[in-house]
């Protein structure tokens, strides 16, 4: 792995990206179905969601803009696309179901945004990129599940539009290390900021 770190380096990747607010924060997919180690949840997604009630607690008395995202499926599945053919489970998550409700714990607030979405990024399809814009934000705190799914394509479309990501490694979970790691590095040296919750609140 150092070696490989040497080559990002020497290719001039991982610059550092700084932090500019207003700061938003997106919180992918902390549902109870990805909470859930029977459903689509494990590894490291529990301590996750732990650590992301007191950053959500943080980013509303500081004023930040707040989104969520879900993952929802018509009820008859007459939106069916390429991603549930990859993944058939993910038609399970139906708007009245209890897996694809959001974690009490991190229950959206009056004035918080909440996605609909069936692929991966918070972006693709929704008002998301809008929201943010119209509030100003410049620098976008992600958290969420999974890290190699879709919290990364919503870090790469964040990226895309515009904004700054910034990925809080003890805030986003995935069901597998191997991926989450990989998915961590690869944000870090191409399209994001990463750091720790607590690192991020002292730089904010």
């Amino acid at each position: 792995m150092h070696a490989e770190i040497q080559t990002y380096a020497r290719q001039g990747f991982g610059a550092e990206l700084p932090l500019k607010a207003p700061f938003g924060l997106l919180i992918v997919d902390f549902v109870n179905g990805f909470a859930d180690p029977a459903i689509f949840g494990g590894g490291n997604i529990a301590p996750a969601i732990a650590s992301t009630v007191p950053l959500l607690q943080a980013a509303r008395e500081r004023g930040w803009a707040v989104a969520h995202s879900r993952i929802v499926y018509a009820d008859d599945g007459a939106d069916h696309n390429i991603f549930s053919l990859k993944v058939p489970a993910m038609l399970t998550l139906k708007e009245q179901e209890h897996r694809s409700a959001i974690v009490p714990e991190l229950a959206p607030a009056a004035g918080e945004l909440v996605v609909r979405k069936t692929v991966p990024s918070a972006f693709f399809g929704t008002p998301l990129t809008q929201w943010l814009a119209q509030r100003g934000v410049q620098t976008l705190v992600i958290a969420g599940a999974v890290t190699s799914g879709c919290v990364r394509a919503s870090v790469v479309d964040a990226m895309s539009w515009g904004f700054r990501p910034v990925v809080l490694s003890d805030c986003v979970g995935d069901r597998a290390l191997a991926p989450h790691d990989a998915s961590m590095f690869d944000m870090g040296q191409k399209y994001a900021a990463v750091m720790t919750r607590d690192e991020l609140l002292r730089a904010a």
